[in-house]
């Protein structure tokens, strides 16, 4: 067996903490599991002896399913699985729901805990999030600005899309500028649209932080399109910031507890 914090492990077995499935959306892109299989051994890391596992709703296997089932088929009995989605939209409330589901039918039984996904599905931003938005800002060095931009992938879910607002917010008011979301697909506007608002308003600097986990296709063209409006800077996507794994353990004590 491999590692458990890589995408091919097989399941540990049965035996001290309960096991940690991470699931991402998923990408054509290499980068983007690259980035989640970072995040599942520093999570690893962090919390000595819980198994953590990565798997993938789309693109890259193996996804949620199997790994639960071949958890199931090692003796565990109980597992916790932490959407690795900053929206609560589709993919929370349909996609991972269904996974679970799947690899309850014809094995043995196991006791699955699903967390709240990493962005705030309802109520106020994490401050941890914040923290690791901020910390990716301040690595993409954009010397002082005054006004931003929080890119996200994009959502048709009208309360996902008030929960990115709601990160926006917050994170204006901490560093003490305006901030506006913009979308990389299903809803307005796009970042390089979000950077000219911004600039005919009367910004001279305007930065962006990037409100995706793991580099791909989206991230590369909001970089490029707020660069293009005159963006000072975009920031990188969250990966495997400190802050970030330690939400990712909240999340999982909070279920477990």
């Amino acid at each position: 067996m491999t590692s458990p914090a890589t995408s091919r492990t097989g399941p540990a077995t049965a035996g001290g903490a309960d096991p940690v499935v991470l699931v991402a959306h998923g990408s054509s892109d290499p980068r983007a599991a690259d980035a989640t299989r970072a995040l599942a051994r520093a999570v690893s890391v962090a919390r000595p002896g819980t198994p953590v596992h990565a798997s993938w709703l789309d693109h890259t296997e193996p996804g949620p399913t199997e790994v639960l089932r071949d958890l199931a088929m090692a003796g565990h009995r109980r597992a916790v699985l932490v959407p690795l989605l900053l929206t609560a939209a589709y993919h929370r409330r349909v996609d991972i729901p269904a996974a679970v589901a799947a690899a309850a039918q014809g094995g043995p039984a196991l006791d699955v805990r699903v967390t709240d996904v990493l962005g705030p599905a309802a109520g106020d931003a994490d401050a941890g999030l914040l923290a690791g938005l901020r910390r990716r800002l301040d690595e993409a060095r954009p010397g002082r600005f005054d006004a931003l931009v929080l890119a996200a992938a994009g959502t048709r879910d009208a309360r996902a899309r008030r929960s990115v607002g709601r990160v926006a917010d917050a994170l204006g008011v901490q560093l003490g500028v305006p901030c506006r979301v913009s979308y990389a697909s299903a809803a307005p506007p796009a970042a390089g649209v979000a950077v000219t608002r911004l600039r005919a308003a009367g910004a001279r600097r305007v930065a962006v932080s990037a409100y995706f986990l793991a580099p791909g296709l989206f991230h590369d063209a909001v970089a490029e399109a707020a660069r293009s409006a005159g963006a000072v800077a975009v920031a990188g996507p969250l990966t495997d910031a400190p802050e970030l794994v330690d939400l990712v353990l909240r999340r999982v004590d909070d279920a477990a507890g």
